[in-house]
């Protein structure tokens, strides 16, 4: 299924370029959001910096979700799959990240700082090969973002709505002002098949605003029309999310 997105300047090595972890530290009722962030701050986010990870993301529910999540949601980029496993043993010989890992690593096994961590593991796909973050994008403090979940009740019409999007989807989110971060098909994840993106707004009322004007664009409708895509998706998760303070995205 050939790309036909105009930023894709090579279809033979755009899609599967990278690969995104999508981890939630689910807190429910009993979590401890200052440890997990404390942990994320001065341990994680660093090591994976020293380790050529440059650009990982960490959000939580805006005031604007309407989920009832209670999470930590954290984006981190890899260049290979390969990566995955040697970041992780990375870990355990990295005496930085441990000492200031020690507050979270060491708490009680009957006292976690959070009920369970969630990931799914996402390939690149040949409409937006490679994650962005817009230029000056971080110091806008009222952005806002959307992490969405479109899940398919099958793998062929799964397959069916990643063509959708690399044939003409993506071009009518940037007419609307929606700018994508990154967006994959998933290969592994507590909810397959499906497609999972991150979008960045300048503001709640941008965000609002975009999705208007995408619903009502003229190649939206010509393209939610055609047959072939009819029935892709059965299920769609929506958190709308604020960036912490220590977010890289």
């Amino acid at each position: 299924m050939p790309p036909t997105h105009a930023q894709t300047s090579d279809s033979d090595t755009a899609a599967g370029s990278q690969f995104y972890e999508v981890r939630s530290y689910v807190l429910g009722e009993k979590g401890d959001e200052k440890t997990v962030d404390h942990y994320l701050e001065n341990a994680l986010l660093p090591a994976l910096n020293r380790q050529g990870i440059q650009t990982v993301g960490a959000f939580a529910p805006s005031p604007n979700d309407t989920t009832g999540v209670n999470a930590i949601f954290v984006v981190i980029p890899y260049d290979s799959l390969d990566q995955i496993a040697t970041v992780r043993d990375s870990l355990a010989s990295d005496s930085d990240y441990q000492t200031a890992a020690k507050p979270y690593l060491d708490r009680a096994p009957n006292n976690p700082p959070y009920e369970r961590i969630r990931s799914e593991l996402l390939s690149s796909m040949a409409c937006w090969p490679e994650l962005k973050v817009a230029d000056g994008s971080l110091s806008n403090a009222d952005r806002v973002y959307e992490l969405r979940l479109y899940e398919s009740p099958n793998e062929r019409v799964g397959d069916l709505k990643v063509e959708m999007f690399n044939n003409g989807e993506v071009p009518i989110f940037l007419d609307c002002g929606i700018t994508p971060i990154f967006i994959g098909q998933c290969l592994l994840g507590p909810q397959m098949p499906n497609l999972t993106y991150l979008t960045l707004y300048p503001s709640e009322e941008a965000r609002q605003e975009s999705w208007k004007a995408f619903r009502v664009h003229p190649d939206w409708k010509v393209l939610s029309k055609n047959t072939r895509y009819a029935g892709t998706v059965n299920r769609i998760d929506k958190f709308v999310l604020s960036p912490k303070p220590y977010s890289q995205m």
